[in-house]
């Protein structure tokens, strides 16, 4: 970025007017070297459009969480030519919408209208909690909804007659598992697809914008993958359920056979790094198996100590 000022000229108050930032703000971002310093023209100090631009590249990646050292690396890039448009683009790929779905605001008589007509604050206050729900600033009465499908979902539930209670501890599980997937995606595909572009090295104009691309392309699948193993398991737990429920001696002998064993996900992503993802399941059967085989050993031992004992007895 040129240090000399290109079209309008502007004071630092003008300056800080037209992008956001305070003169106070402008001046640590020079003292940082993210932004260059201002022309003098007689005893006054100038800005140009160049350095609007800049402040409001800055304020754009802050917006997007990064920090103002990661920031200061990316803005050397662009400065000595490896180009910042493709990372700016391959940042806003990922940082945009990863669905089609609009907020909507809701009102508080809205609200109860749809969940029983009486108003429930526990139960609001839960969904705020939760991100179901999002404040409207300035107004008490009104709510963002970030997902109108959830909130959908939340009355249906409990229409049909699940607690309200029973529905957000419902999604707190369910988070937790998808977090767990999204993460396990990502990891795969940046092993297997992005390693190549971001692997230890800022990458080229030309690099960030292909992965912008293939952000694009892969980021459906996710959801794809997901809504075909979701629709193939609720079909297989349905029926098995709906068998279980008419036919219990078929019941008694599933049961005999296998049974679910809920495993923290920091467990589950230990065993995963030991034996892969694949092996996650046998890893535990055998662990446990070994386990239960271990204290049947110590339970033998321990038998056959106290029956010498007393048998030594007079």
């Amino acid at each position: 970025m040129s240090d000399e000022p290109a079209g309008a000229v502007y004071r630092i108050e003008d300056l800080a007017h037209r992008s956001g930032a305070t003169v106070r703000t402008i001046r640590a971002y020079q003292d940082r070297g993210l932004l260059p310093r201002p022309e003098r023209r007689g005893r006054a100090n100038v800005y140009g459009d160049a350095h609007l631009v800049r402040l409001r590249q800055i304020a754009d990646l802050l917006d997007r969480g990064y920090t103002l050292a990661s920031i200061k690396e990316l803005l050397e890039a662009w400065d000595t030519g490896r180009g910042l448009g493709g990372i700016l683009g391959l940042v806003a790929e990922v940082d945009g919408p990863w669905t089609d779905e609009r907020a909507v605001r809701i009102s508080r008589a809205e609200l109860a209208e749809r969940f029983g007509g009486s108003p429930d604050d526990a139960a609001v206050a839960d969904a705020v909690e939760l991100g179901v729900l999002e404040p409207v600033p300035g107004s008490a009465d009104s709510f963002l909804v970030p997902s109108p499908q959830e909130l959908a979902v939340a009355a249906e539930l409990y229409a049909a007659g699940v607690p309200l209670s029973a529905i957000s501890g419902h999604l707190r599980e369910l988070r937790a598992k998808v977090e767990h997937i999204a993460s396990r995606f990502l990891e795969f595909t940046t092993e297997h697809v992005f390693a190549r572009y971001l692997g230890g090295h800022q990458p080229s104009d030309a690099e960030a914008a292909e992965a912008a691309s293939l952000v694009r392309r892969l980021r459906p699948l996710a959801q794809q993958t997901v809504d075909a193993e979701l629709a193939r398991a609720m079909r297989l737990f349905a029926t098995r359920g709906l068998r279980e429920r008419l036919d219990p001696e078929w019941s008694r002998e599933r049961r005999e056979e296998t049974r679910s064993v809920e495993i923290p996900v920091d467990t589950t992503r230990a065993v995963e790094r030991l034996v892969g993802a694949q092996q996650v399941a046998a890893f535990v059967a055998a662990a446990a198996e070994r386990e239960v085989q271990a204290r049947t050993l110590d339970r033998l031992s321990a038998n056959h100590l106290t029956q010498g004992v007393i048998d030594e007895k007079p």
